[in-house]
């Protein structure tokens, strides 16, 4: 099963279970999401999908975290040159529609800080498991640029508009624990059974009865497609966002962790 993959060389792989493939995030300062992983994480689902050993897959990161966002070299690329800026939008197109249309289900294992790419793909997994203690937060608005990855369309359809106003406004963070709560996440366990909980939901997912899984995955999905202009939109004023003076303030203030003065212009 695992030879297909080779190609994607800035994620690890593991086959644990007949017909499960667990994905992992494993790189330096926690897992952070940089230019290689975020090309991957947008172009394996469509292998997966035509992967005929996958009937389940497992997304999980090493360490001490599931993936603790972009890193700072991505965000100062996108900022520096439109070239990648418009590349990296794409990408992210592309993650949030191909996760949309694999069939294979989809489980998150959620642990330590999730945030970035690496919470799109934690969030719109077809179940999601946290850890109690996860630290679940998207920081768009805190780093200068709209809330535009998935979060806008996502949110207010997990958790309720009011709820994830709040959240994406403010950029609060969220536990685990809270996120069920919320209906942020599909479920929370003890850290120390997390791994235990997705694999044995993923081999109840494998052994069962494909199409109806799989048609039930798609069928449930069509919310998500019917919002697409939503997506859209808030993605294109999340990038517009990346060519502004607010993005190289929240940039600075994260690298010397100190809370941001925003002084860019406001329109109305």
């Amino acid at each position: 099963m695992l030879d297909k993959y080779k190609e994607f060389s800035g994620l690890t792989f593991e086959n644990n279970q007949p017909g499960v493939l667990e994905v992992v995030f494993d790189g330096p300062n926690l897992n952070a999401v940089d230019e290689k992983v975020h090309t991957e994480i947008a172009r394996i689902w469509p292998v997966i999908d035509a992967d005929p050993d996958v009937r389940a897959v497992i997304v999980r990161g090493a360490g001490k975290a599931f993936s603790a966002g972009g890193s700072f070299d991505l965000l100062d690329a996108q900022i520096e040159d439109y070239r990648v800026r418009m590349r990296v939008m794409r990408e992210s197109r592309d993650l949030f529609y191909n996760l949309l249309n694999c069939a294979k289900p989809i489980i998150s294992a959620i642990h330590g800080p999730a945030v970035g790419a690496g919470l799109v793909v934690a969030l719109m997994a077809d179940i999601s498991i946290a850890a109690r203690t996860a630290r679940i937060i998207d920081g768009h608005t805190r780093l200068g640029v709209a809330a535009g990855d998935h979060a806008a369309m996502v949110w207010p359809l997990l958790c309720g508009m009011a709820k994830a106003k709040y959240l994406l406004l403010t950029c609060e963070e969220i536990s685990g624990e809270e996120a069920e709560r919320a209906g942020l996440v599909s479920l929370t366990v003890d850290e120390a059974d997390l791994l235990e909980r997705a694999r044995e939901i993923a081999g109840r997912l494998s052994a069962g009865a494909q199409e109806a899984i799989r048609w039930t995955k798609y069928s449930l999905n069509q919310w998500y497609r019917q919002a697409g202009p939503i997506f859209d939109a808030s993605l294109g004023l999340e990038f517009l966002g990346f060519g502004g003076p607010d993005v190289v303030e929240g940039l600075a203030s994260h690298r010397e962790r100190r809370a941001p003065v925003f002084k860019g212009v406001v329109t109305s």
